[in-house]
């Protein structure tokens, strides 16, 4: 078949189509388009135009647990035709026996004329389980793999990305999808693009990659020696490379949606956060002077100093100490000049917690939902859905960036606070296109709490960086804070 005889159950846009004109028959493809530019649609149509042609019996849809329940719930249903007889199976870590039995009538009985479609969290493959029942499937279907969002196996230690890799040659047809590709650096490319092929990037090591794009610099600290990247070369090369088996498209090229104004309040630390601020300065110095150098060690101190800018810090015993702080009042502030519904994004959950007290006591109790790790399964929809109502009393969204940044439209707002921010550039942009995307007729106005000459800024300038660098890698020009 064809691609000008399918029949879409709904209209593309043109760029949805130019997409899947010329990938939906490749082995291997990448669809790197901006949040809101219907990926899932994309995939989605693909799937059912390989399927029409047998060339492939099965899928495995492998997303964040926070975004799979939008593709059983919404996206398959909404695209995927009707003559496309489907079986539909969610992963569950704890089988009950009515799971376990539809999951062996899928790989052991004959289903021809029947898609089987396997949706698993990508957290999953960090266990054995997880990857067993995923191997059986592709091991039993003529299957396409895809993976959405991709930046999640961009880390080549992780478990999860040594494990996909490893199933990755089961299946038929492997896509990766993602809107931000790059998120930290260009290194982020190297375990995605492996997992569609070992050969496209040209480098059958991770290291061989770091040593062609990276500049490394021998650092000392303290007695403790150790290998720092320190910049990027050759990626004009590398813009080039991926081309061969990717697109891109950016919402500006697509969509002709309103302007994002960004902005900083300032907010000044009070005379006890500046005095923890300085003892945590202290501390965190002499752990790093005293410990084996790591990543994980200067972030966690980062994050220690990021509390108490926010307005807490842990004792001894872990216990959550509260401090004097000007943040909850600034937000009250813009609050006060903000007309409309509002989504607040704050890193930590006590920062979340503290945030819907405030506003529940000023605003009323069913005014504000928080939305995070500790939201049960069964509600999440439901609070999306009365945010959504322009009647609903449902006012403020609270949430974080890595519950609440992927995965949902939040249009009905067009006010973002970031009450505190995480050094996660994925997360940040993936978070701010909540409300700016389809449906959005408002601009957009990202509203950032910063305390001057402390890690808020530092984040900023940090996040500042990497969006400079993907946009060098990704040929893009976006403005950012800048």
């Amino acid at each position: 078949m064809k691609l000008e005889k399918y029949k879409f159950k709904t209209k593309p846009y043109d760029h949805q189509y130019k997409t899947l004109e010329r990938s939906y028959d490749k082995d291997n493809y990448a669809l790197f388009l901006e949040m809101g530019l219907g990926k899932s649609k994309i995939l989605i149509d693909n799937i059912a135009l390989l399927y029409k042609q047998k060339k492939i019996s099965g899928v495995v849809i492998v997303a964040p647990k926070g975004v799979l329940d939008n593709w059983n719930i919404n996206e398959l249903d909404r695209h995927l035709p009707d003559e496309v007889e489907r079986n539909v199976l969610v992963w569950q870590p704890n089988h009950t026996q009515r799971w376990t039995r539809d999951f062996r009538s899928m790989v052991e009985q004959d289903s021809a004329g029947v898609l089987n479609i396997f949706l698993i969290n990508v957290e999953a493959f960090a266990t054995n389980k997880g990857c067993i029942f995923a191997e059986e499937f592709l091991s039993t279907h003529d299957c396409l793999l895809a993976i959405d969002e991709s930046t999640t196996i961009k880390n080549p230690k992780a478990k999860r990305t040594k494990n996909l890799t490893k199933l990755a040659p089961l299946a038929n047809y492997r896509r990766i999808l993602t809107g931000f590709p790059i998120t930290k650096a260009p290194l982020d490319l190297y375990s995605q693009c492996y997992f569609l092929h070992p050969k496209l990037l040209g480098y059958s090591s991770y290291y061989a990659f770091r040593a062609r794009y990276a500049i490394m610099k021998r650092q000392q600290m303290g007695a403790r020696g150790f290998d720092q990247i320190v910049g990027f070369q050759r990626l004009d090369e590398l813009q080039e490379a991926i081309k061969n088996f990717s697109i891109r498209y950016t919402k500006d090229e697509c969509l002709d949606l309103p302007e994002k104004v960004y902005t900083k309040r300032y907010v000044e630390l009070t005379k006890q956060q500046k005095v923890a601020y300085e003892q945590m300065k202290r501390e965190a110095v002499m752990v790093l002077e005293n410990e084996t150098f790591s990543t994980m060690n200067v972030l966690t101190q980062l994050m220690r100093l990021q509390q108490v800018v926010a307005g807490s810090l842990k004792n001894e015993e872990g216990e959550t100490i509260y401090l004097e702080n000007n943040r909850l009042q600034a937000v009250s502030d813009i609050l006060e000049e903000t007309d409309g519904k509002v989504v607040l994004f704050a890193v930590f959950r006590t920062d979340i917690e503290r945030l819907a007290e405030m506003l529940r006591e000023k605003y009323g109790k069913n005014s504000v939902a928080t939305y995070y790790g500790e939201t049960p399964q069964n509600e999440r929809q439901n609070i999306i859905t009365r945010f959504q109502d322009p009647n609903s009393e449902l006012k403020y969204f609270i949430s974080n960036p890595q519950t609440g940044g992927r995965g949902i439209t939040l249009t009905e707002a067009n006010v973002i606070i970031y009450y505190s921010n995480s050094y996660d550039l994925e997360l940040r942009i993936q978070s701010e296109d909540r409300i700016h995307r389809i449906g959005q007729s408002k601009s957009c106005t990202y509203i950032d709490l910063v305390a001057k000459d402390t890690v808020d800024e530092r984040i900023l300038k940090a996040l500042l960086t990497k969006v400079k660098i993907s946009n060098e890698v990704l040929g893009e020009v976006r403005q950012w804070f800048d």
